[in-house]
């Protein structure tokens, strides 16, 4: 008996100990950044009255608010008191409270105070891509290409920022479209860092758990954990498509909706009718350019992740300063849902999918459609 006690005082002292060294982080990384108190948060918010609302995700409900000094800002509440929630809190201060770039968005500050955890973030008037391109037709806003390649142009510089010139570099982990924020102008900002990791110069990648938004995983990243910028490319590519389509990945309304986004795109491209892909809603476009994008997001998806560009040529190919050797594209990486690994809802179980045995697929193999989900 006394042994027990003595492994459950033990455990509790241990527990403390964890909690002391979590609460120690947190206040380190709220210094490094504007506080501010429970009552300003409320006070800017209306008390986080529901018309203030303008967005949520897995972490928290984000407000618009207006501090003392009458500034815009996007506050947001963090929506549950777990240790995931303070972890992703931390991960998104200590990653970007001191990053400054034109299509990034900028932290402002932050609140710390009991159990409440809150990110004051610049207010952005056009709210999210997601809302803006793939919302329900009544209320998407209107953009004709050239406010898209400017979002997918502006979206590659903040990324090949992250990647290739902030040291150490960043590896986003969950580019999506209700992550790229749009200004008065459209003009793109990557927000949610919440996941995002730090990726030093010297190791090839990271083995870490998969997180993610299912539809732009990159297969190797989803089956194997193994976590390299190219996971970033390949989301990416899956936005282009997206933004050019005005399709979302992640709900097929489509003729060929057993086909996902991307194999509809590889589909058209070796029938030699890419073009079917663009959104129907842009009545005028330059067809050699939106086919450039199109080829381009199919090179950020390839299977292979080592085939696939950096952000920083992105960058090139998309603003035309590098040729495009059609020759050296391959076939793109499909991670499917079927039912034995998501249940006959197509929820999406990631877990059971990450645990398969996979242990002949290396980092750097070619990973086909058919390697992946046999059909």
């Amino acid at each position: 008996m006394w042994v027990c006690c003595f492994g459950s005082s033990q455990e509790k002292e241990k527990n403390r100990s964890a909690a002391a060294e979590h609460a120690d982080e947190l206040s380190k990384a709220a210094f490094s950044t504007q506080l501010y108190s429970e009552n300003e948060m409320k006070r800017a918010t209306n008390n986080f009255q529901q018309c203030n609302k303008i967005g949520g995700g897995g972490f928290g409900v984000v407000y618009k608010g207006i501090l003392k000094d009458k500034m815009e800002v996007a506050i947001k509440k963090l929506s549950t008191e777990s240790m995931q929630g303070d972890n992703e809190f931390l991960t998104e201060i200590q990653t970007i409270s001191n990053i400054r770039h034109p299509n990034l968005v900028q932290l402002i500050g932050c609140c710390v105070q009991g159990s409440s955890r809150m990110l004051v973030y610049e207010y952005l008037e056009n709210n999210s891509l997601s809302n803006a391109l793939l919302a329900p037709r009544n209320k998407k806003i209107a953009l004709g290409w050239s406010k898209r390649a400017a979002i997918c142009i502006g979206t590659a510089r903040g990324l090949a920022f992250l990647h290739e010139e902030l040291e150490p570099h960043i590896v986003h982990r969950d580019i999506k479209a209700s992550n790229i924020l749009l200004d008065k102008d459209h003009l793109p900002k990557i927000g949610d860092f919440g996941l995002a990791k730090l990726f030093p110069d010297n190791v090839s990648h990271i083995s870490t758990r998969v997180a993610g938004t299912i539809g732009y995983l990159a297969p190797e990243y989803a089956l194997l954990g193994q976590l390299t910028k190219k996971a970033d490319v390949y989301s990416f590519g899956v936005l282009l498509l997206e933004i050019i389509s005005g399709r979302n990945v992640s709900k097929p309304d489509w003729a060929e909706a057993d086909l996902s986004l991307l194999e509809l795109a590889w589909k058209l491209q070796q029938e030699n009718r890419v073009l079917e892909i663009v959104d129907e809603e842009l009545e005028e476009y330059p067809e050699a350019e939106v086919l450039r994008f199109i080829k381009v997001a199919l090179f950020c998806t390839q299977a292979t992740a080592s085939n696939r560009p950096s952000m920083t040529q992105v960058v090139e190919m998309l603003s035309k300063r590098k040729h495009l050797n059609e020759d050296l594209l391959t076939e793109p990486g499909i991670l499917r849902k079927p039912d034995h690994l998501f249940g006959a809802k197509g929820g999406s179980s990631l877990s059971t999918l990450v645990s398969q045995d996979n242990a002949s697929m290396q980092m750097g193999s070619a990973i086909s459609m058919s390697q992946l989900y046999p059909r």
